[in-house]
């Protein structure tokens, strides 16, 4: 039998790099706001936030991919597969260090957490029943969009496949595009921006009801399928547009900025309205196109950079424990990490990637060999049962 492989995309140096750069940053927000980073590096970890719709991107066209490419091969996706293969990649990991949150008060960089089934059935980011005093583990919000978009997905998938057209798909991508903007639109007139909300409470509320949920922040995923749809079905259109790798890298960036310039990074007077309803879409139109860029085959983000698939295959494990592993090393080793300075943010950096590795190796990647091995076991058993239909197998 041929050797089976689970990848199902080619592995891009690019998307190593972009998944790289995405947790980084994200990382280096997060020390910014426990405030143990140096002053030099907190303008530049003031914009880490946006590494999360960076993942946003990544996983819409990755996965998007994974469910489209089946029928190119003229059969549908087994839901049962996809659900399985999802489990095995998430879950353990994820548990693992939920228990050290619910187990361990020491591991928490923030009071709580208070409820605890929200993050066992990945409602924390929908119901926040008690944001914003409960603040451990709350960047799990991003991982229950992603958790929400995962079970969604192949079901509209199959929906959609069953008869489809170019305007239909079109059309529900324009209408989630349009229809977040518009409920964000809503929620911010009626619910922060509402009469007689006192102002010191506005920045929670924009959080609670705008930043966290699945509902307003299905942009990137959204960018992120529209590519691997462009991609599995148009093959020939995105190979031209392809060819131009380091104009697609120009034009991305330069979006990033404009949606930074809408949410006021080092630029004065914002307009909230228009930061809070289109910096999210101009954020992931330029995500997804610095991501074509990198499986463009072409242009700067197509080189190898050393060290990028490393930390990009640690960056799930490194994205759940970079907070508490930070706040533990800051509370247990405080001769050392007293100061703001570039020796304790080595050193956050250091144990931060050492404990994701750790819980990589004996959690992430023993699970997912195991997931490898559930696969080949079901080839062999779909290719024993052929043979027995057809003894010229």
């Amino acid at each position: 039998m041929t050797h089976l492989k689970e990848s199902p995309l080619l592995r891009f140096h690019g998307l190593d790099t972009l998944r790289a750069a995405a947790i980084l940053v994200v990382v280096l927000y997060h020390l910014r706001i426990g405030g143990l980073l140096p002053e030099i590096l907190i303008p530049a970890a003031s914009v880490g936030w946006i590494g999360v719709d960076l993942f946003f991107v990544l996983s819409g066209f990755l996965i998007g991919s994974q469910l489209l490419k089946p029928y190119v091969d003229g059969a549908p996706p087994s839901l049962r597969d996809f659900y399985a293969r999802r489990a095995y990649r998430i879950l353990p990991a994820y548990f693992t260090v939920l228990c050290l949150y619910l187990l361990f008060p020491l591991w928490r960089e923030a009071p709580g957490p208070y409820a605890p089934w929200q993050y066992i059935t990945f409602t924390w980011n929908l119901l926040l029943l008690n944001y914003p005093e409960s603040r451990a583990f709350s960047h799990v919000w991003s991982l229950c969009v992603e958790e929400h978009f995962y079970l969604l997905l192949p079901l509209l998938v199959l929906a959609f496949m069953r008869r489809p057209t170019v305007w239909k798909t079109l059309a529900l991508i324009a209408f989630i595009v349009l229809g977040g903007i518009a409920l964000r639109a809503w929620l911010l007139g009626h619910v922060v921006l509402a009469p007689g909300v006192p102002d010191d409470t506005q920045g929670q509320l924009m959080m609670k009801y705008l930043y966290y949920p699945t509902y307003s922040r299905l942009d990137g995923l959204v960018v992120g399928v529209s590519l691997a749809i462009a991609r599995t079905f148009r093959a020939a259109w995105f190979s031209r547009i392809s060819h131009y790798g380091n104009l697609l890298f120009a034009c991305g960036l330069a979006a990033v900025l404009w949606a930074l310039r809408l949410c006021d990074f080092g630029f004065p007077d914002p307009d909230l309205r228009a930061s809070i309803l289109f910096a999210f879409p101009i954020l992931s139109i330029g995500f997804g196109l610095l991501v074509t860029s990198a499986v463009s085959g072409r242009g700067i983000l197509t080189r190898r950079v050393p060290g990028a698939k490393a930390l990009a295959t640690l960056a799930f494990s490194l994205y759940l424990t970079h907070k508490s592993v930070a706040h533990a090393t800051h509370q247990l080793l405080p001769s050392v990490t007293e100061k703001t300075d570039w020796r304790s943010t080595c050193i956050y950096f250091a144990v931060c990637i050492a404990f994701a590795a750790l819980l990589y190796f004996a959690v992430e990647r023993p699970f997912m060999r195991l997931r490898l091995r559930r696969a080949k076991r079901r080839m062999a058993g779909l290719v024993e049962r052929e043979a027995r239909l057809d003894p010229a197998i």
